[in-house]
């Protein structure tokens, strides 16, 4: 799919998003999205039955009388996307590559937080970190993050850097960037093919202070390898490749294997890690994808 057919896809979230915003709002994320909920309201006198606890001692003394303090609800957090930019995702077997379901899924969450009146912050990174948006609130920086994420396409960016060891992800780095960057527990929903090593340590980390989703975009191929004769295959990260007889049905079992093992094994990394996860191929639309996820937690 090309940018202006991307961009014209994208002009409709806003409208998608209100519904996908309720769901986001629900199920096992409705008590990340109350906040901390120990936020100070005021204080009042202290009356029979008040915990011993909840006295405001400073003011009981001012005052030659008890009072105890209130909270109330806090209902504002931060949503935070960070979004692999890395080679990799530009790969894609249909008209949608896997970068392109990235963008989507991305601009989707990004109008329904900005729906849900949460602030939004963004984190995006390929071989090293491109650029670090704290959380804020608004259209137009919603609007900014999503146009900085149409720049970050990694064909558009080919360019830029030399193929070789120079090339690569930092998923690793761009969790414990963002982990730095939050203050307060908040929602970050890491968009990625995964398809890199020493992440999951940070992965961890970042579950112990925040609520995470690892949203996976993964490519129907990696399902089922059409018999094409033989083929060559490219790592876009290192440019190495090899030739491979996808007419043999061991070649494709082997490879359907491989990327079963992969999923498996990110699976059992965020169920250990404590990040909620979902996959994405980027032959479906996000969108039902989304509020399905979501909103299955809301009926649960």
């Amino acid at each position: 799919m090309n940018r202006r057919e991307l961009l014209e896809k994208i002009k409709t979230f806003p409208i998608i998003a209100q519904g996908l915003a309720g769901d986001l709002l629900a199920g096992d994320f409705r008590s990340l999205f109350r906040g901390q909920g120990i936020e100070f309201d005021e204080v009042r006198h202290y009356e029979r039955g008040d915990e011993i606890r909840s006295i405001d001692w400073n003011v009981s003394a001012r005052f030659g009388t008890p009072y105890v303090k209130q909270y109330r609800e806090e209902k504002e957090i931060s949503v935070s996307l960070v979004l692999d930019c890395s080679a990799s995702m530009s790969c894609g077997s249909g008209a949608l590559n896997r970068y392109d379901q990235a963008l989507l899924s991305f601009a989707l969450l990004a109008f329904s937080a900005e729906r849900a009146a949460q602030s939004l912050g963004a984190v995006f990174f390929d071989r090293e970190i491109i650029r670090v948006s704290r959380p804020r609130k608004g259209r137009s920086h919603t609007m900014a993050l999503v146009s900085a994420a149409l720049q970050a396409d990694p064909v558009a960016r080919r360019g830029e850097g030399s193929a070789g060891k120079d090339n690569g992800s930092c998923l690793g780095a761009a969790l414990a960037g963002v982990n730095r960057l939050l203050r307060r527990r908040g929602l970050v929903v890491v968009i990625s093919d995964f398809l890199c090593v020493n992440w999951e340590q940070e992965l961890g980390a970042l579950c112990r202070k925040h609520d995470v989703i690892a949203l996976r975009i993964s490519d129907p191929l990696e399902e089922a390898m059409p018999d094409v004769g033989l083929a060559r295959f490219e790592d876009p990260e290192t440019g190495a490749g090899f030739y491979g007889a996808t007419g043999f049905a061991s070649f494709r079992k082997a490879w359907e294997l491989w990327h079963h093992e992969r999923r498996e094994s990110w699976r059992l990394i965020c169920a250990r890690s404590g990040a909620a996860h979902l996959e994405i191929s980027s032959a479906l639309d996000a969108a039902p994808v989304l509020s399905r996820f979501f909103g299955g937690r809301r009926r649960a």
